[in-house]
């Protein structure tokens, strides 16, 4: 039997009843909504997120209370939050890292895969010891709804998705250790990183290595959410189910357990160099499972589902993505 004194779980998001109507901020609990604009006039996610102190509590108890609750499935759900901010950790996963290393390395009777994936494994276990997270930043416009369709741009047909579990800031954050690095995170929600493959290394000046600005900041390129669920219903971000389909078939499906750095570690090192502010994002990386790794990258018409869960029947909820021409 449910415990009746347990508080009530819920997240939030970004809505708009129509195209063309204004986007508002909304309490989820289970298939309901509740527009926050009558406690929180003209407040977005981001703001109450200036002050998620004091707001964590009034949404707590506005979750369990009466009001002109709308029905979810009526509503345009927008990508939960618009950043300041997109921190991109690379090379966060050591499956992926090591399929990448075997996609790129030039295999011999000498060198087998075998080899090359015990020495990227080797290598991996070094960075986890004694290492620090790689990051790139993203652009804010690279933000997408969680069920937008994606524009594929012309100049490549190479564009691969990855999908990872994103932080989400919820209190300011400058050069903090990794003991109190959570104590300044919001919550989570899901991302879309999408690639453009091709665009990753410059060709015509190899020696400045990877460039991800064109590869990753596409219009689009991070469809965000459905909605931000806050870290008091994610008991551990290091044991979440990472999953992935292209036209319904399992592309990835990995563990957060996975991860080289976690999550207090990417938040501790990403602010030794910026403040991170709230709404910003701390993207975790990409789990296995890519489109490189298939060698079947993205086409008009596909649809990606990506979801993001955990023990006890918790879920980030589900985006749904179709790829389409330009």
């Amino acid at each position: 039997m449910a415990d009746t004194d347990a508080p009530i779980g819920f997240c939030l998001g970004t809505f708009r009843a129509g195209a063309e109507t204004p986007e508002f901020a909304g309490l989820v609990v289970g298939d309901r909504v509740l527009e926050l604009s009558a406690r929180f006039p003209a407040a977005t996610v981001r703001d109450l997120l200036e002050d998620w102190d004091a707001v964590l509590p009034v949404l707590s108890r506005l979750a369990g209370a009466d009001g002109n609750w709308l029905e979810l499935g009526v509503l345009d759900v927008r990508a939960p939050v618009v950043p300041r901010q997109v921190l991109q950790a690379g090379a966060n996963y050591r499956t992926h890292v090591i399929d990448l290393a075997v996609k790129h390395a030039e295999i011999t009777p000498e060198r087998t895969v075998e080899q090359v994936r015990a020495e990227t494994a080797d290598l991996m276990d070094r960075r986890a010891a004694t290492g620090t997270p790689y990051f790139f930043l993203g652009l804010p416009t690279v933000i997408g709804g969680p069920f937008d369709d994606v524009v594929l741009p012309a100049y490549s047909e190479q564009h691969d998705w990855e999908l990872e579990l994103a932080a989400v800031i919820g209190r300011r954050a400058f050069r903090i250790d990794r003991e109190h690095a959570l104590d300044h995170v919001a919550g989570y929600t899901i991302v879309n990183d999408l690639t453009t493959r091709d665009l990753v290394f410059r060709r015509d000046m190899p020696e400045i290595g990877t460039d991800w600005f064109r590869a990753k900041n596409a219009p689009g390129f991070l469809p965000t959410g459905p909605f931000l669920v806050p870290k008091q219903f994610v008991a551990d971000p290091g044991d979440l189910r990472v999953n992935l389909t292209l036209n319904g078939a399992t592309m990835q499906d990995e563990s957060t357990k996975d991860m080289i750095f976690d999550v207090a570690t990417l938040v501790a090192a990403a602010s030794q160099t910026v403040e991170l502010l709230p709404g910003d994002l701390i993207l975790t990386g990409s789990p296995a499972g890519n489109g490189i790794h298939y060698g079947r990258l993205l086409r008009a018409g596909d649809v990606m589902e990506g979801s993001i869960t955990g023990g006890d029947s918790l879920s980030l909820g589900t985006q749904r993505v179709r790829a389409v021409a330009p």
